[in-house]
């Protein structure tokens, strides 16, 4: 019996969206107003997927607590109020797009997830903008 539990969170950061392999000029014809030298942030909405068997002893696909503080510890406080170019060494070197930080939220986490679990990452830029890894 599969079942999928959601945990949702959120965290405010700064990003800019730059190539440094490129002009001045080319980042700002593709990311616009995005590439702000002095950067621009969100209020990120996460949604935590995570799917497996129901344990018969608890009756619990994972502890809700559990995933709550998991997420706290390995993305919140790692990412919340923070610059993600500049503060985080995730992003030292990755173009910090919705698509970059929800590929990395899934690799920090998945490697504290059951790998019996399936999970999956949904993050929200903006109200109207979002990503889901992986894709389906």
């Amino acid at each position: 019996m599969k079942v999928t539990v959601f945990r949702k969170e959120h965290f405010n950061a700064a990003h800019r969206l730059n190539n440094p392999n490129w002009s001045e000029e080319k980042n700002q014809k593709i990311f616009g107003k995005c590439n702000n030298p002095n950067f621009h942030g969100h209020n990120y909405e996460l949604i935590v997927r995570v799917t497996g068997e129901v344990d018969p002893e608890t009756g619990y696909v994972m502890d809700m607590k559990v995933l709550s503080d998991l997420i706290k510890e390995t993305i919140l406080d790692r990412f919340d109020h923070k610059n993600l170019n500049l503060d985080t060494t995730e992003f030292q070197n990755l173009n910090p797009t919705a698509e970059n930080i929800a590929v990395v939220i899934f690799n920090l986490l998945r490697e504290k997830i059951d790998p019996n679990k399936e999970l999956k990452v949904k993050l929200y830029e903006t109200e109207r903008n979002y990503v889901e890894y992986p894709a389906e």
